[in-house]
């Protein structure tokens, strides 16, 4: 094979986000990639296996082979997998690595992960994806965090991404992501039940035509059914987010129960997964 000058980066973890991102950075022309997922080996011919071949992506066979040769690594697993991944590239990655964790985790577990892949030779980076991806793609607003952040943000942008580098130390990204999310996933969970209870009652006009004379600017209507959808459709992965803002809120000593019942209500408003 003859060598290239394209950067050499990896997906562990190829669902929406990892598939999200590589349409758009195969766009650059200055990259190749190799992906690996779980589900290529229990879902072979499933969704996410077929985006490789689709997208021109590599489908590693494990992660070892995903992060080999790798000079960049980009995790996008789920919240509750975050750490367990670079728990388990700190066994493969080789020094001068660099490897973006953008999963929504909480601050500790992200100081955590650092600690596994620093101790093994590998640069990590924090990144906190701060909005939806399929709109916006490969431009979505990410800040990223940690000694080598600037590094990273410098080149991803110059691949076409939307870093800003906050601050080297690690934590305070993901700090301001999950604060935020308190209150948006928390205004959706709101929503859920409030929708539901006028529904039940039919009152739903009467109750959003009042809102709507305390919140003028906002659409009722269409705030309900935008929130509705989001739920349905990324309730477990915005469950296991607000789990991690609960740990962030605990380790500070702030009452996690609020927190936690938004993470409940989020995953008993998503549609089962067929």
């Amino acid at each position: 094979m003859q060598p290239t000058n394209k950067l050499r980066l990896s997906f562990i973890g190829f669902g929406e986000v990892g598939q999200t991102f590589s349409k758009g950075l195969l766009q650059s022309g200055k990259v190749e990639i190799a992906a690996w997922d779980r589900k290529f080996m229990t879902e072979p011919e499933g969704a996410s296996a077929r985006a490789t071949a689709t997208l021109g992506v590599r489908r590693a066979s494990s992660a070892a082979d995903a992060i080999v040769d790798a000079q960049l690594i980009i995790s996008a697993v789920t919240a509750s997998e975050a750490e367990n991944v670079a728990n388990e590239a700190a066994l493969f990655v080789e020094n001068g690595q660099l490897f973006v964790d953008v999963n929504s985790a909480a601050p500790t577990t992200k100081i955590r992960s650092a600690q596994a892949l620093h101790a093994a030779g590998a640069d990590y980076v924090e990144g906190a994806v701060m909005a939806p991806v399929l709109a916006p793609g490969v431009r979505v607003p990410i800040l990223s965090g940690g000694p080598k952040g600037e590094v990273a943000t410098r080149i991803l942008n110059d691949l076409g991404m939307n870093l800003t580098f906050v601050s080297s130390e690690l934590g305070r990204a993901s700090a301001m992501k999950l604060c935020r999310s308190i209150i948006i996933k928390g205004l959706e969970a709101l929503m859920v039940d409030c929708t539901a209870a006028c529904t039940a009652w039919d009152v739903k006009d009467q109750v959003f035509q009042s809102l709507a004379g305390t919140f003028p600017s906002i659409d009722w209507h269409a705030l309900s059914e935008n929130m509705l959808e989001r739920v349905a459709t990324h309730g477990i992965r915005r469950s296991e987010e607000m789990a991690e803002a609960g740990d962030m809120v605990d380790a500070l000593g702030i009452n996690p129960a609020l927190v936690l019942a938004v993470s409940d209500a989020q995953r008993r408003g998503a549609k089962p997964r067929t």
